[in-house]
């Protein structure tokens, strides 16, 4: 950057639905400016450009190539990630990349080389953790209220009708999604679980494919146990009509809490402080959202939380919230939970 007060150029690298929801969070943010577009469906890229009026790049080494790019977000289908962010990042740039980071911890750990090699910065769309429910939670937990965590779980029994999977031709298959249900829609849950108490040491997983036509799971349980000494499970479906929002409780021998959705529906603790017969007011909560029955049907808060901290860690030379190496822990526990059910064992998860 040239000067402080410039813009930080942004081009978008697929221009599917998830798209317009960072065309319009780099709208909203102040010294971010969305500068063009690649997708490789020239019909579909051309009149997402010609929406926001931007260049349409007819390659992504155009797209690394332009001076005034610096920074791309990935949207493109789940295994074609690293694809994208690895030259993006080799040539310096930064990236914000869409859940999952992908969907192999091969192409993860080819990401985060690709960051130490080129220099660039490396951010992740989990946008969960910004929920006030989340945070609130988060403070709670770090302070020891719950004295010894004994049960830590989450719960993402979402709805998608069939045309979902049947329109798209990569979602729920293994190779391109990564999976189903787990990896798409409940990955943000296995993050923020394993964010707010850490990643379980090991997994012993079940799942099947029961109300859609589709590669991949669609139903899925998991149990899980934390290097604490904690136990927990992992319900995710997208086979629950009609769908219902994203639930994490956590539970300890000095307290329980529950958020749905980012709002703190229990917040018991055996020593009350001050301030904790208002968290059930739910002031703030809610900003973030969820995609419980329509994958639309999210604000684009979170998304400008994100972009806005990339701008801000671009002029400052630090790095950024939720970083790759946070992103690849989520993978490395979804990879476990399909191990375990693919072999019928004990799974550990990989560190």
């Amino acid at each position: 950057m040239s000067n402080p007060s410039d813009s930080i150029g942004f081009a978008i690298v697929g221009t599917g639905m998830i798209a317009e929801f960072h065309a319009n969070a780099i709208a909203a943010v102040p010294g971010a400016k969305l500068i063009g577009a690649y997708g490789n469906v020239p019909e579909q890229r051309a009149a997402f450009c010609a929406k926001h009026g931007i260049r349409d790049y007819d390659s992504l080494e155009a797209v690394i190539a332009d001076p005034l790019i610096h920074a791309a977000t990935v949207a493109t289908p789940s295994g074609l990630h690293a694809a994208v962010a690895v030259p993006v990042l080799e040539a310096g740039k930064a990236v914000l990349c869409e859940k999952p980071i992908d969907v192999t911890l091969e192409a993860v750990d080819a990401i985060l080389a690709a960051e130490k090699r080129g220099g660039g910065r490396l951010a992740c769309v989990f946008q969960s953790r910004f929920g006030a429910g989340a945070q609130l939670l988060k403070k709670a937990i770090d302070a020891g209220r719950f004295g010894r965590l004994t049960m830590c779980s989450a719960y993402v029994k979402w709805w998608r009708d069939q045309a979902y999977y049947g329109t798209s031709g990569w979602k729920g298959t293994w190779k391109i999604d990564g999976g189903g249900a787990l990896m798409n829609q409940g990955v943000h849950a296995v993050d923020l679980l394993q964010w707010l108490v850490g990643l379980p040491e090991e997994v012993c997983c079940f799942h099947a494919t029961l109300a859609h036509t589709m590669e991949a799971e669609d139903t899925l349980t998991a149990t899980l146990r934390f290097p604490h000494g904690a136990l927990g499970v992992i319900e995710a479906a997208t086979s629950a009509w009609p769908g219902d929002d994203l639930q994490i409780e956590i539970v300890g021998d000095k307290g329980s809490a529950t958020i749905v959705n980012d709002k703190v529906t229990r917040w018991d603790f055996a020593e009350k402080q001050p301030g904790d017969d208002d968290v059930l007011k739910n002031e703030g909560a809610g900003k973030i959202g969820g995609g419980t029955a329509d994958p639309k049907a999210i604000p684009i808060e979170g998304h400008r939380r994100l972009i806005e901290d990339l701008v801000n860690a671009i002029r400052e030379g630090r790095p950024p919230m939720i970083p790759g190496t946070d992103a690849r822990k989520a993978i490395a526990l979804i990879r476990a939970c399909y191990e375990s059910a693919a072999t019928r064992s004990v799974v550990k998860v990989s560190r």
